[in-house]
């Protein structure tokens, strides 16, 4: 059984660090994984017969009330293929619309593209490096769920 939490501030999920730190930073060698969005944005840990699998953060985009940005995405290496990446982006996708989001960006490593496309995410803009990572930004508009 996957149980799931949401917090805002990384601080406040040591386990979702952890899992970032061992996959950006130790596995795919990026050197600036953590920020001071952290502090602000909230986090989700997944977590499966209580050891802590998954992690991503969403935060909301600098004067845009309705558009919110999800990222860090992160499965440990052990736990991939199990959809728990798709269950990050959703309970990522549905705190965005409890916080009144209607578009969620992303910016995808090139080789996750087609991840975040069966996801219903379109890719916008030009690729970008990201540190050594080709990175592309995409977008989802969510469902606004009527009264």
């Amino acid at each position: 059984m996957d149980l799931v939490r949401i917090t805002q501030g990384l601080e406040n999920l040591p386990e979702a660090r952890e899992i970032r730190q061992k996959v950006f930073v130790e596995e795919q060698k990026f050197d600036n994984e953590f920020d001071a969005m952290d502090e602000e944005a909230y986090h989700v840990l997944i977590q499966r017969d209580g050891a802590a699998v998954a992690t991503g953060r969403i935060y909301r985009k600098e004067g845009e009330a309705a558009t919110f940005v999800i990222g860090r995405i992160a499965v440990l290496k052990a736990s991939r293929g199990q959809n728990l990446g798709s269950l990050v982006v959703e309970q990522l996708e549905k705190e965005a619309e409890r916080l009144g989001g209607h578009t969620v960006r992303l910016s995808a490593q090139v080789r996750a593209k087609g991840f975040y496309e069966k996801m219903g995410y379109l890719c916008f803009g030009d690729e970008y490096m990201d540190e050594h990572v080709p990175h592309i930004w995409m977008e989802k508009t969510i469902q606004i769920k009527e009264a």
